[in-house]
């Protein structure tokens, strides 16, 4: 049984943080509302390991990464079209499955 309590939990008001913006704050909890409390916390915990300095540690990486993530702007899809080999391709599989289909036609019938 362990007897030595090493869980460390951080927690970080979003509203009364005066390093962020206020379009940095709306980012973080749009992304991170899962993480956010009622009092606009957000809350990280770490047990895992057995000293409590690696949990605080492991929990300083987890909230730097948890922001920097938030924060990242989101990359913009380019939307883009299928090659004419892909094209080909997709036409000369569908013209065997066609014949394929209508050879069974044509031997039912008879």
């Amino acid at each position: 049984m362990n007897k030595v309590s090493t869980k460390v939990e951080l927690r970080f008001n979003i509203g009364k943080s005066l390093l962020l913006s206020v379009e940095e704050k709306e980012l973080i909890r749009e992304r991170l509302r899962k993480k956010i409390n009622s009092e606009d916390e957000l809350i990280i915990i770490s047990q895992s390991e057995r000293s409590q300095v690696r949990n605080k540690e492991k929990v300083i990486e987890k909230f730097i990464s948890l922001i920097a993530l938030a924060l990242t702007p989101k990359k913009k899809r380019k939307p883009t079209k299928p090659s004419a080999a892909a094209k080909e391709k997709r036409l000369e599989e569908k013209r065997i499955l066609a014949e394929k289909k209508e050879s069974r036609k044509t031997t039912a019938i008879e």
